[in-house]
């Protein structure tokens, strides 16, 4: 949660060109240290979400303490790894799931990390996000929608057991979203078409099937999401919002505008509070609900910058 609210933190710093959250960032870099030193912990995924927060930072400030933290934390991700499943990074560091979050993660990071070094090291990243992508692509998590699913079980798709096939569970909004940001940042280097429109594929099918008769997103865990999945759309929205950047779709930038405008009106509790579900009405708010909500309104405003 907080390596997100960094992340909208930065890209609303960004669109207001303004360095006034600059300590913010510092702070945060020194004082979250203080819990878990070098942003490590026993998830992968939540490592990743640090990487991906601190390289846009550094894009943001280009203070290179930031990027360096990321390529430390991607060494860690890479441990990760092994031949199980024919390859891809666990969930954690027990070893007993391969899921999806997680390897978009170690995907984005990666292909991040690629086109902001150069010569050995960013052939290296890009070997790893090449590679990533490769068994993610043969893995079975993307479903016959265009959808992708939790993670890989046993073929009875018992959650948390070693298995290699598609389980089947749900298919969380921010699964559909960090995997358009990696196939971006892959593209930028490869050039392989492929990528966009696998991306576009993925998005598309988010889009018209995670969505209400209003085109309004949700996740299956609505009202109460927790302290994890409250944060799943935004992510959805920012990495679509990136794709749409980057590869533009007229539907992708309308369904970026029609959340944004329910968000503001229907969504929104006193004193600029927003609440998780954004066809409203809002019943409460949190630090989850606020930052996810955020980051459509941020990301709405981003295309209307540049579309």
């Amino acid at each position: 949660n907080s390596a997100n609210a960094i992340t909208v933190l930065v890209d609303y710093a960004r669109i207001k060109n303004t360095k006034q959250y600059t300590p913010v960032f510092e702070n945060t870099f020194i004082e979250a240290q203080k819990t878990n030193p070098g942003f490590m912990n026993n998830f992968y995924d939540d490592e990743g979400w640090w990487a991906l927060a601190w390289i846009d930072a550094y894009d943001l400030t280009l203070n290179t303490q930031y990027l360096s933290m990321a390529e430390s934390i991607f060494a860690d991700l890479a441990g990760g790894w092994d031949d199980t499943c024919g390859g891809g990074i666990w969930w954690s560091k027990d070893r007993r799931y391969k899921n999806a979050i997680a390897n978009e993660l170690f995907l984005s990071v990666a292909a991040h990390l690629a086109n902001r070094t150069s010569g050995n090291v960013h052939r290296r990243y890009l070997n790893w996000g090449k590679k990533e992508w490769t068994w993610f692509l043969a893995s079975g998590l993307i479903n016959e929608k265009g959808l992708v699913n939790d993670g890989l079980s046993n073929s009875q798709g018992k959650a948390g057991s070693v298995g290699c096939v598609n389980n089947g569970r749900s298919t969380w909004s921010y699964n559909q979203g960090v995997v358009l940001g990696g196939l971006v940042e892959l593209s930028s280097s490869t050039h392989d078409l492929s990528l966009p429109q696998t991306a576009r594929r993925i998005a598309r099918a988010a889009i018209t099937l995670l969505v209400d008769g209003d085109g309004i997103l949700h996740d299956s865990c609505e009202p109460n999401c927790g302290a994890d999945g409250v944060q799943f759309k935004g992510i959805f929205v920012r990495n679509l919002v990136l794709l749409d950047k980057n590869f533009p779709r007229p539907a992708f930038k309308s369904f970026v505008d029609t959340n944004a405008d329910s968000v503001w009106k229907n969504a929104q509790g006193k004193n600029f509070q927003l609440g998780q579900n954004w066809s409203g009405p809002f019943n409460a708010g949190n630090a989850g609900s606020q930052t996810s909500a955020l980051d459509v309104l941020v990301g709405a405003a981003m295309l209307q910058n540049t579309n």
